[in-house]
């Protein structure tokens, strides 16, 4: 595992829904975050798994489902950001499915394809950083959105978007730019404009 593909593989695990698991993973994850050395991702990454150390399993998953089930725009669905609650997502969905099966990945999970510990994994183990590329303007939004909001979960995201090329964008309306420059984003569009105290439909996930 190169050190891209053990941040993708931290932060998949770190922004799943926190369980006893995660607490039992902690040791393997200091020592593999440990190994990236010194740099922006290896910080932000351990800086989380201090705030893990520090918080009783109960509270995190309390301020997990806070954070990520009740604000749109902290929504770990990464093609909402492009598609928002349309049919065109559900198309999005198929295309990203099809896309892990031409892989050979059968996704057993009730989370669609595009939910975002799932897709790091993905990038991890098959070599998805043109997958992460094409979502960089919805994770550009996420972390913006996990920033404004103060909450430790920004760290993860931050960490993946150290990984991509170039510089991250500086605000939301730089985001948005980035989301409206070219395929596959085209259709950019929701997140910033919506309320923040709504989730998404289940029907469109």
């Amino acid at each position: 595992m190169d050190g891209r593909t053990t941040v993708w593989q931290a932060a998949s695990l770190l922004l799943a829904y926190p369980d006893r698991g995660l607490y039992d993973r902690r040791p393997m994850l200091r020592g593999a975050v440990a190994a990236l050395g010194t740099g922006r991702a290896a910080g932000r990454l351990t800086a989380f798994l201090d705030h893990l150390d520090a918080t009783p399993l109960g509270r995190l998953a309390e301020h997990y489902v806070e954070t990520f089930d009740l604000r749109r725009r902290c929504c770990l669905y990464l093609t909402y950001y492009r598609d928002g609650d349309t049919r065109r997502r559900g198309a999005s969905l198929a295309v990203l499915k099809a896309r892990y099966r031409t892989a050979g990945v059968e996704l057993d999970s009730r989370e669609p394809p595009d939910f975002l510990p799932i897709v790091l994994e993905f990038a991890a183990l098959h070599g998805g950083a043109a997958l992460l590329a094409e979502h960089r303007a919805g994770l550009e939004l996420l972390r913006l959105a996990l920033l404004d909001r103060g909450t430790p979960y920004a760290a993860p995201v931050e960490a993946v978007c150290a990984t991509l090329p170039g510089p991250s964008p500086r605000d939301r309306a730089e985001a948005v730019r980035l989301a409206g420059s070219g395929p596959p984003a085209e259709s950019v569009g929701l997140a910033p404009i919506l309320p923040d105290d709504v989730r998404p439909s289940r029907e469109s996930r």
